[in-house]
C-alpha cells in the first residue's frame, strides 16, 4: 500500500432487561420446550460517546513549572508576561538552537495502546519573527532515543496560537517526554494553557458474530499498528480476524534505518501477540520504492546510485542480506510474505516501474528477493503484491511478469491484489475479471489491502460521511465478499487494509479529509458494512436481518468430546416462527455426532438443524432449547471445543447471548 499519514446508526440488539430475563429462562427451561419472554423488548439507545478525560494540566498559576524543564541550556521560568490566561505562563528564552524548549516527562502516565490528545497554547516574544512551533516527543526504548513530531503550527509575536498533537504510545519505553521546539529561529516564546486528554475506548460488541467465522471461505486478516495490539483495540483484533498484517512496522524503513541497524521494536510485539492468540501473520514487506531509506541506493562512493555493475553488486548484496536478516529473524512465525509490492508501471512499453531498484538491477531485484526469502523460509507463501490490478493494462503487465518468473523457475507462490477501492468501482466483472487471469497460472491469489472509500472523486470532501455512502459502500463491500466467496478455491486470504475507521491510510491528503473505509466505525462499532458481509439476510441498514438471540453452552467436555446445549429465541415483537431452520459453524475438527429436539438436515463445518415436530411453532419472545454430542479430532482435540460466535435463523444472522449484557 502507499504510505500516508461517525458513527454511522445503532444496533438492533436486545436490551439489558430482556437480556437478563432471557437469562432466567435459559436456568429453568425444560430442553425442547418453549418459554415466552414475559415482558415486551424495547430498543435500546447506545450511551454518547464518551468525554475526554483530563490527564495532566499545566496552566503555572501556582508559580511553578509544574515539572516542565530545560533541555539544554536556555532558561525555562514562570513569567507574567508569558501568560495566556491568568497570571502566569512558562517563559523560555535564552536559547541557542531550534530544539532547545521545555519539556516535561511524562511516561509515568501514560498508558500502552491508549490515543492522546495534547494541546497547549504558544507565542513567541515581541519583536520575533514568525517561525514554526513544534510539539514533539522524546522516547527512549532499550537504550536508543528516538524524536517524534506530533504538531507544528506557525506562530508569532502579536497572538497565541494553539499547537496540538495527538499520541499513542505502544511500546514501554525507558523515558518519555514531551517538549516544544522551533523549526528555525532561537526567538523566545512562551507556552501556556496545556492540556493532555484521552477518550476511553467503550467495550468492543461481543454479542455479533465473528467475521471469521461468518467467512469459513478463506482467512479472514487486518492489517495493524502496534496501537492495535492493546486495550480494546486488541480484543476487536483477535475476536473478528484470523491472521493480520503488520502495515508498516516489517518495512525497510522499520527494520533497517540505517546500513546494519535492524530494529524490531514495533514488530516483535506485533508478532508476539499473533503468536499469543494463535493467529496466523503475514509479512508486508521486503522490496518497495517508498519507505526504503536513502542509504540503500547510495553508492560506495557516498552519492546516488546509477546504473553500474559494481552499483548492482553492492544494491543485490545489501537486498539479500536484508531479507536473511529480516525472514530469518521470524522463520516459520510468518507464513506469507509480500516479497516485492508495486513493481508494475502499466504506462511503460514493458509494464515495469521506474524505480531505483529496476534503473540499477533490472528485473534481478525481483528474482533476487524471491530466491533468498525461499532459502530462508522455504515453508512459507511468496506473494507479489500491487495496486488498480482490476485494471486490465496493469493486471496483463503483471500477469506477463509472473508468468516469466516461474518460467524461470522464481518461486512466485501467489498474487496479491491490494483492492484500494471505492463504492461504485470497480465492478463486480472487472474484479473477476482480475481473479480470473490468474488462475491459468495456478498460483494462490490473495486480497491484500481490501478497503472501500466514500469517495468516488478527488475534489469531493464530506463533514462526515453521508448515509447514502455509507450504504453504498456496505453493497459494494457485499458485492465483492460474494465474488471472493465464489472464488474461494483460487483465493488464499482476504485482509481489510486496518482495524476501524479511525486509523486509516487515506485519511488526510490534500484537502485533509476524513474517509470511512472500514467495516467498523471510529468507536469500534459495527457498521452497515459489516452487516452485509455477515449477515446472509441483509437487505440494508446497521444491525442483524433477522430478530433472534442465541446461547450456546458447551456443558460438559471429555477428551475427545463434548455436550452442548443451544438455546435460541424469537426477539420479534409480533412476528411468529412456524418452522425453522438454525445454523451455525463449528471449528475445525469438531463434528456433531448426536442431536436432540431437533433435526440435523447438513453436518460438516457448517451445521444445519430443523425442527422437531413437537417444537416446529416459535411464538413471538419465545425460546426453544435443543442439544447434541460433538467430538473434537487430531490436533484441535486438544484444546476443548470453540464456542462458535456465527449463528442463522432461517438464513439471518442472529445476535449472541452473552453474560455480561
Amino acid at each position: 500500500m502507499r504510505a500516508s499519514p461517525a458513527t454511522v446508526g445503532r444496533e438492533r440488539s436486545l436490551p439489558l432487561a430482556a437480556c437478563a430475563l432471557v437469562l432466567t429462562l435459559l436456568v429453568g427451561v425444560l430442553v425442547g420446550g418453549l418459554t415466552p419472554l414475559l415482558t415486551p423488548a424495547a430498543g435500546a439507545a447506545e450511551p454518547d460517546p464518551a468525554l475526554p478525560i483530563t490527564v495532566l494540566a499545566s496552566d503555572f498559576e501556582d508559580g511553578t513549572t509544574q515539572g516542565w524543564a530545560a533541555r539544554g541550556g536556555e532558561t525555562v521560568a514562570v513569567d507574567g508576561t508569558a501568560a495566556r490566561t491568568g497570571d502566569h505562563g512558562l517563559a523560555v528564552t535564552d536559547r541557542t538552537a531550534g530544539w532547545e524548549g521545555p519539556a516535561l516527562r511524562v511516561d509515568h502516565i501514560l498508558e500502552r495502546g491508549v490515543a492522546y490528545t495534547v494541546s497547549l497554547w504558544v507565542r513567541l516574544a515581541e519583536g520575533a519573527g514568525s517561525d514554526t512551533a513544534r510539539l514533539s516527543l522524546e522516547r527512549r526504548v532499550d537504550g536508543t532515543t528516538s524524536y517524534h513530531t506530533l504538531g507544528s503550527v506557525t506562530v508569532g509575536p502579536d497572538a497565541w496560537v494553539q499547537l496540538t498533537g495527538t499520541h499513542t504510545p505502544t511500546v514501554a519505553t525507558e523515558y518519555s517526554a514531551l517538549y516544544v521546539e522551533t523549526a528555525a529561529g532561537t526567538a523566545s516564546f512562551g507556552i501556556d494553557d496545556v492540556l493532555v486528554t484521552r477518550i476511553p475506548v467503550p467495550p468492543i460488541q461481543r454479542d455479533i458474530p465473528a467475521l471469521r467465522d461468518a467467512l469459513p471461505e478463506f482467512p479472514i486478516g487486518a492489517a495493524v499498528s502496534p496501537a492495535d495490539i492493546h486495550g480494546e483495540r486488541a480484543e476487536l483484533l483477535a475476536r473478528h480476524h484470523s491472521s493480520l498484517t503488520p502495515g508498516n512496522a516489517l518495512k525497510w524503513d522499520a527494520t533497517q534505518p540505517a546500513e546494519g541497524v535492524f530494529r524490531f521494536t514495533d514488530a516483535d510485539p506485533i508478532l508476539d501477540f499473533a503468536a499469543e492468540r494463535g493467529m496466523a501473520v503475514r509479512g508486508h514487506t521486503l522490496v518497495w520504492h517508498e519507505q526504503t531509506p536513502a542509504w540503500v541506493f547510495t553508492g560506495a562512493d557516498g552519492e546516488p546510485m546509477t546504473p553500474t555493475p559494481e552499483n548492482k553488486a553492492l544494491l543485490l548484496e545489501r537486498l539479500e542480506t536484508h531479507i536473511r536478516e529480516v525472514v530469518g529473524r521470524y522463520g516459520d512465525r510468518i507464513g506469507t510474505w509480500d516479497v516485492v509490492n508495486e513493481v508494475i508501471d502499466e504506462n511503460r512499453p514493458d509494464g515495469m516501474r521506474r524505480s531505483p531498484w529496476y534503473e540499477i538491477t533490472g528485473l534481478d531485484y525481483i528474482r533476487t528477493a524471491f530466491r533468498v526469502a525461499h532459502e530462508v523460509a522455504p515453508d512459507a507463501r511468496l506473494v507479489i503484491n500491487d495496486y488498480n490490478t482490476n485494471v486490465p493494462a496493469k493486471r496483463e503487465a503483471l500477469y506477463e511478469l509472473v508468468a516469466l518468473l516461474l518460467d524461470e523457475g522464481v518461486p512466485v507462490h501467489g498474487v496479491g491484489h491490494q483492492t484500494h477501492i471505492n463504492i461504485e468501482w470497480p465492478s463486480v466483472a472487472e474484479a473477476q475479471a482480475m481473479l480470473e487471469r490468474f488462475v491459468p497460472l495456478g498460483v494462490d491469489q490473495e486480497i491484500t489491502e481490501l478497503d472501500v472509500s466514500v469517495y468516488t472523486a478527488p475534489d469531493q470532501v464530506f463533514p462526515e460521511p453521508p448515509a447514502e455512502r455509507l450504504e453504498a459502500q456496505a453493497r459494494q463491500y457485499r458485492r465483492m465478499f460474494d465474488l471472493f466467496r465464489s472464488y474461494s478455491e483460487h483465493i488464499a486470504s482476504v485482509t481489510i487494509w486496518g482495524l476501524a475507521d479511525d486509523d486509516t491510510w487515506l485519511d488526510g491528503g490534500p484537502l485533509d479529509r476524513k474517509d470511512a473505509p472500514l467495516l467498523f466505525d471510529e468507536r469500534l462499532r459495527a457498521k452497515a458494512a459489516y452487516w452485509a458481509i455477515v449477515d446472509p439476510g441483509w437487505e440494508g441498514g446497521v444491525g442483524p436481518s433477522g430478530e433472534c438471540l442465541v446461547d450456546h453452552r458447551v456443558s460438559d467436555r471429555w477428551p475427545g468430546g463434548f455436550r452442548a446445549e443451544v438455546t435460541v429465541t424469537n426477539t420479534a415483537a409480533s412476528r411468529t416462527l412456524r418452522g425453522w431452520t438454525l445454523g451455525w459453524t463449528l471449528d475445525r475438527g469438531e463434528r456433531v455426532e448426536h442431536l436432540w429436539n431437533g433435526t440435523l438436515v447438513h453436518r460438516g463445518p457448517r451445521v444445519t438443524v430443523g425442527d422437531a415436530s413437537w417444537n416446529t411453532v416459535i411464538p413471538p419472545r419465545a425460546s426453544v432449547t435443543l442439544g447434541y454430542l460433538g467430538s473434537r479430532s487430531g490436533a484441535s482435540g486438544a484444546g476443548g471445543p470453540v464456542e462458535p460466535t456465527f449463528f442463522t435463523l432461517d438464513d439471518r444472522a442472529c445476535l449472541l447471548f452473552t453474560p455480561e449484557a
